[in-house]
């Protein structure tokens, strides 16, 4: 992720909103259904397909095929990726 300064402001701008950061508390809890994820929003499907595509792009989470369902859950790689970018950001900064 560091090194990829787009990957970097993807995933930045992914996390940026709340309801995409509500989503991904939802997947702490383990893998869920588009429909599951709705269940807790008041939104369209549309707007729910659109904050699940950015998190897609962003790697913050991961979708896999179950027949028609399609089922998604955090990315927990990228997230220890994300927290070494902010340690050293935080590391520098003190100097």
């Amino acid at each position: 992720m560091v090194d990829d300064p787009h990957q970097t402001q993807s995933v930045f701008q992914a996390l940026s909103d709340p309801s995409r950061r509500e989503i991904l508390r939802l997947l702490r809890q383990g893998e869920m259904t588009a429909g599951d994820i709705a269940a807790h929003f008041d939104f369209s499907r549309a707007s729910l397909s659109h904050h699940l595509s950015l998190l897609r792009q962003a790697e913050l989470v991961r979708v896999r095929k179950d027949g028609q369902r399609r089922i998604y859950s955090l990315n927990t790689s990228l997230f220890e990726d994300l927290l070494g970018f902010v340690f050293r950001f935080i590391e520098g900064s003190s100097e």
